[in-house]
């Protein structure tokens, strides 16, 4: 099928823009020699990391799960990375994975011995927020717990510590990580002379066509030839940037002080979470967020989901037509923090799962019923 003879609402993976993504990706390793990890946190569609693991050097996970699925998956290099480690997770996870990296000395002292077969590093925060406007996604903000402080690693015991972990954006450009690097570089060089390897975590939105990709691998190499180390990037959203699409139908409209708010089958806080959590507003094919001069975009409508939740609301948009009930609406940018954060509030149905190849073919990965809503709950 062709995507708009899909039923609705459905999730849509363009395998064609993943793949070029990943190119790009290849190409930053191939002129650097660093490796690059797919974060599965944003984007864990397994049906597609055979493609994804033709380019770049394997995953990296937030837990037991994830790092189960990159194993299973792509078994290529499998990392992870946690706030905190229960003792049974650890057990599995030494088995699993080819590095782990802690977050507070007191894990790495707990969890150490364990680890003698993997190598292991610590997260640090080097306490320099370059966000803008996320704060729930800022790790260095004020009383963070994620990462060790400069302060507190100084005199610590990091005996079996082969590397350095830092994680500080989010979908941000290279002159962010160059401003983070130069810090890191003064607070943590004690041990940045010591390591293996340092990673720079993710947040690197290195497909989107702004970004300076020949300063992220002057960095890398920067990096990499003073202190002599392996460098790891992960990012999630790069890999599957701009690579999906969530294609929804109009149900009714509703109008209430001189507002029209479109009702679709498709739910902000049920399918595209990040749209309330962060939040954003995603773009819509044939629509835009203002109106234009031209006149070509003066329909304007609140689009909205089907739960009872009264936040349930995507956006105001503009159309260059009017719209009614059975129209479909298609989202862009939804294959990063949708499939792997959707949930079945209200009992909202969760979409089926597509995939599209160059040709504009559509095939089923996944279908979702009444089980996948009555089986978490007891």
């Amino acid at each position: 099928m062709k995507i708009n003879e899909l039923p609705t609402p459905c999730y849509v993976i363009d395998e064609n823009i993943i793949e070029e993504n990943c190119k790009v990706l290849a190409d930053v390793m191939k002129k650097t020699g660093c490796h690059v990890l797919l974060a599965q946190k944003a984007f864990s569609n397994y049906a597609l990391y055979p493609l994804i693991g033709k380019y770049l050097s394997g995953t990296t996970a937030s837990g037991l799960y994830e790092a189960r699925l990159g194993r299973e998956e792509m078994g290529r290099e499998n990392h992870v990375f946690a706030p905190a480690y229960k003792d049974e997770d650890m057990d599995e996870l030494v088995k699993i994975c080819d590095l782990i990296v802690f977050n507070s000395i007191s894990q790495l002292e707990k969890h150490k011995e364990k680890c003698r077969n993997v190598s292991i590093g610590i997260r640090v925060n080097p306490e320099f927020s370059t966000q803008n406007g996320h704060e729930i996604y800022d790790p260095c903000g004020k009383g963070s717990r994620l990462g060790v402080t400069a302060d507190l690693l100084r005199n610590a015991d990091l005996t079996g510590i082969d590397g350095l972990h830092f994680h500080t954006l989010c979908e941000q450009n290279s002159d962010d990580l160059k401003k983070t690097l130069d810090v890191v570089e003064e607070k943590f060089d004690f041990l940045l002379r010591k390591v293996k390897w340092v990673n720079f975590g993710g947040g690197h939105h290195i497909t989107r066509k702004d970004y300076d990709v020949e300063l992220l691998c002057d960095c890398i190499t920067h990096i990499k030839e003073k202190y002599n180390v392996k460098v790891y990037i992960e990012p999630g959203e790069a890999v599957a940037l701009n690579a999906g699409y969530f294609i929804t139908t109009v149900l009714d409209k509703v109008k209430n002080s001189g507002i029209t708010c479109l009702i679709l089958d498709g739910s902000a806080a049920c399918h595209m979470p990040d749209v309330l959590e962060m939040p954003y507003q995603p773009p819509i094919y044939n629509a835009a967020k203002q109106p234009d001069e031209g006149g070509q975009y003066q329909h304007r409508y609140r689009l909205a989901g089907p739960t009872c939740l009264a936040g349930d609301v995507i956006g105001d948009y503009y159309f260059p037509k009017e719209l009614k009930a059975g129209d479909m609406v298609i989202f862009g940018d939804m294959a990063i923090y949708t499939t792997c954060k959707n949930n079945t509030f209200n009992g909202i149905p969760l979409p089926s799962i597509y995939s599209m190849d160059r040709n504009g073919d559509c095939r089923l990965i996944k279908s979702f019923g009444y089980n996948d809503f009555k089986e978490r709950l007891s």
